[in-house]
């Protein structure tokens, strides 16, 4: 079921699972006087061998608790940077108390990759990103530019490890999941241990290395806000250009999108991805 709940007609937002009933993207929108959030969740697909804390996922939890604790720590008056740490703070302590005690390996501990853009109402968007999701904005001559330009290191190497793979003959997904989990595991546990964690994790060691940035959005501008899910539209399945994307986005809407990503994903072969199909969420945004 794809999660579309209404907003004002400036926004839209749409997250759609990859399998019905198992969604571990959400998408949260907390509107103010003073500004308007908009909160990108791509939980990372678990390596664990099993759910510690929820049967349905706790990374689905995870997602969905982090914005639940995003919203009185906003509510406050936080900065974007402090707000984080005090929701991760609240996650963590609910997550650790459901436990109940039991031992969980660094690899099984929950992340996310997290873009929060608020837009305040002196016309500026103020962006605060961790990992991989993609921020487009279509200014008012029509020219699309990507706020956060940044490609994740991890997938260039994780590309070449499902070549080999496939160059052995190794085309079974679960059989290339599997040789590729130890792998998986060693970077979750890395990530997870960070001084300077560039992701969204339970337990930082320090300081989120979050990439901030702050640009105008002058009136007329629509902002595109979106999951590397929702993204594969762009990249690699080349259905769109990023100027492309934005226009049927906003021409034909974000449903539309979402089922001709679905519809090519049923017809492909397998490819260069640990996943046939992945979770996607987008949020549109009209300045």
């Amino acid at each position: 079921m794809n999660d579309r709940p209404a907003t004002t007609s400036r926004i839209d937002r749409i997250s759609g699972g990859a399998t019905p009933g198992h969604n571990e993207d959400h998408v949260a929108v907390f509107d103010s006087a003073t500004a308007t959030d908009l909160v990108v969740l791509d939980g990372a697909t678990p390596v664990a061998e099993r759910n510690y804390i929820d049967g349905g996922g706790d990374v689905v939890w995870f997602v969905h608790r982090f914005a639940a604790a995003l919203a009185p720590a906003i509510q406050a008056g936080l900065g974007q940077h402090a707000a984080v740490h005090a929701a991760i703070d609240s996650v963590r302590t609910e997550f650790f108390a459901r436990v109940n005690g039991a031992t969980i390996p660094a690899h099984a501990l929950p992340i996310a990759a997290l873009t929060w853009i608020r837009a305040t109402r002196d016309g500026l968007l103020h962006l605060y990103c961790l990992g991989d999701c993609i921020t487009l904005m279509r200014l008012p001559d029509g020219n699309v530019v990507d706020l956060d330009p940044w490609v994740n290191p991890q997938e260039a190497v994780l590309r070449a490890e499902i070549a080999t793979l496939r160059a052995a003959g190794i085309d079974d997904p679960a059989a290339r999941h599997a040789r590729l989990l130890p792998m998986l595991r060693a970077r979750r546990a890395d990530q997870n241990g960070s001084a300077q964690p560039s992701i969204l994790c339970l337990q930082p060691q320090g300081p989120f290395a979050a990439r901030q940035h702050v640009v105008p959005a002058p009136a007329g501008a629509v902002l595109l806000g979106m999951t590397d899910g929702f993204y594969r539209l762009v990249d690699p399945y080349a259905l769109h250009t990023p100027a492309s994307l934005v226009r049927a986005c906003e021409e034909r809407g974000l449903e539309a999108a979402l089922l001709a990503l679905r519809a090519h994903e049923a017809a492909m072969a397998a490819g260069l991805s640990v996943k046939r199909a992945d979770d996607a969420s987008a949020v549109m945004w009209r300045a």
